[in-house]
Order: C-alpha cells, then structure tokens, then sequence
C-alpha cells in the first residue's frame, strides 16, 4: 500500500471485507501472536482467512505462530496445532503474556485483535511502518525465548478434557457443590471425587486458587 493506513473494524466478517486482501497479497511471511485460538469466532472466518493466503503453500513463505500455553488447555486445541505444524508452520509456546492477537504480514501490516464484545470483536489494522517495526522486534524477542510445539508437549504440562473445563468452570461461577454435580450431571460423590482429581492435575492447594486457574485458561467466571 503506497500510504500508511490505520482504520479499524468490528467482527470477523468486516475484516474480510476490508482487510480480505491483506492476506491475499502475503508473499514471504505470516506471524500470529495470540493468547489462545478462539481470536475467530467463527470457523468459517478462520477458513476463510486461510483460503486467502495463496503463498502459504509456496516452500520460501514462512508461517511462525506464537501461543501461550492457554492455547493448549483442551485436547482439540493441540490436534490443531499438530496439524497447522506438519503442514509447515513453526509453532512455539510462549510463557509471557501474551495479547489476544497479533498479526504481522511481510513485515508491511500489522492486525491487533481486541476483546469480544457484544457486537463483535475488534480489529485494528495498520499499514505504518514505525509501528510494524516495533511490533515485530517485540514478536522476535518472544519467539527467541519461547518453546517449540513438540518440546513443550513433551513436558510434563496439566490439560483439560471437556469433564475437566465444566468443572472448572463450576468452580469459578460459584456455585455449590450440589448445584454444580446437578448441572453436570453427576452425583455429588463424582463431582466432588473430579474436583479433587482436577486440582491435583492443576497443583492447586485450594478450589480458589483452582478458581483462578479458570482465568488462565480463558473460562469466564
């Protein structure tokens, strides 16, 4: 783009419209920063966007994503990243914060998602070159210091199935251990017998400190 742009738009269908052919004209390189994989809301933006990037498939176009390990609470999230990595993308997990995400393409533009909202999640796009630089020396710094995909599978890290995050999510809205085995469908010796099993998984000494570990793992309270 011959001009420095900044402009903003809300939901994953506006900024296909709008910024649709920011992907399309990638031709060396794709960086994502995000805290976890739900930045698209919706599946079908996400194919979208990967059907845009038509030198993704070309051997000289590097991918990098960088996660926290949120990323890697379920096990549905880490077949993904398998997956978006035997495909030729490089994947690291990073241990610093992380923003919800960033994009940076051929090192020209730059995509910052803000927090979902009622109306949609934003996004703010920009063509400056000053701000794309920084954010990408930032992106490199954190890349450097992160962990791949592979090594950090390979440690010992707690994940959740689907049983695990209800309960986790019970935990944090408050509800009392019969109102929450009811909801889940369980006895009250199951769930309570799960609770204790989930916080030895998290290494957590109290249910609130297990609470908290829901706003780790991106669970609404």
């Amino acid at each position: 783009m011959p001009n420095e742009q900044v402009f903003s738009v809300r939901g994953d269908a506006e900024l296909i419209m709008r910024a649709g052919h920011l992907f399309e004209s990638a031709q060396t390189e794709f960086l994502c920063a995000a805290r976890d994989l739900r930045t698209w809301s919706q599946p079908e933006a996400r194919a979208a966007i990967g059907n845009r990037m038509r030198a993704a498939d070309s051997p000289d176009f590097t991918t990098r994503k960088l996660l926290s390990p949120v990323a890697l609470a379920d096990e549905e999230a880490r077949t993904h990243l398998r997956l978006v990595q035997s495909k030729g993308a490089l994947v690291r997990i990073s241990g610093s914060p992380l923003p919800h995400e960033t994009i940076l393409i051929d090192r020209r533009v730059m995509i910052l998602a803000g927090r979902e909202t009622p109306t949609g999640r934003e996004y703010t796009v920009t063509t400056s070159q000053i701000l794309v630089d920084g954010v990408h020396s930032l992106f490199q710094a954190l890349w450097d210091s992160a962990v791949g995909l592979d090594t950090y599978l390979r440690s010992d890290v707690p994940h959740l199935d689907a049983d695990g995050r209800m309960i986790l999510e019970a935990l944090a809205s408050g509800l009392t251990d019969a109102s929450a085995a009811k909801r889940l469908g369980f006895s009250l010796r199951t769930y309570r017998r799960r609770v204790a099993e989930l916080m030895a998984t998290l290494e957590a000494d109290s249910r609130f400190q297990a609470g908290l570990r829901a706003g780790e793992l991106g669970i609404p309270r």
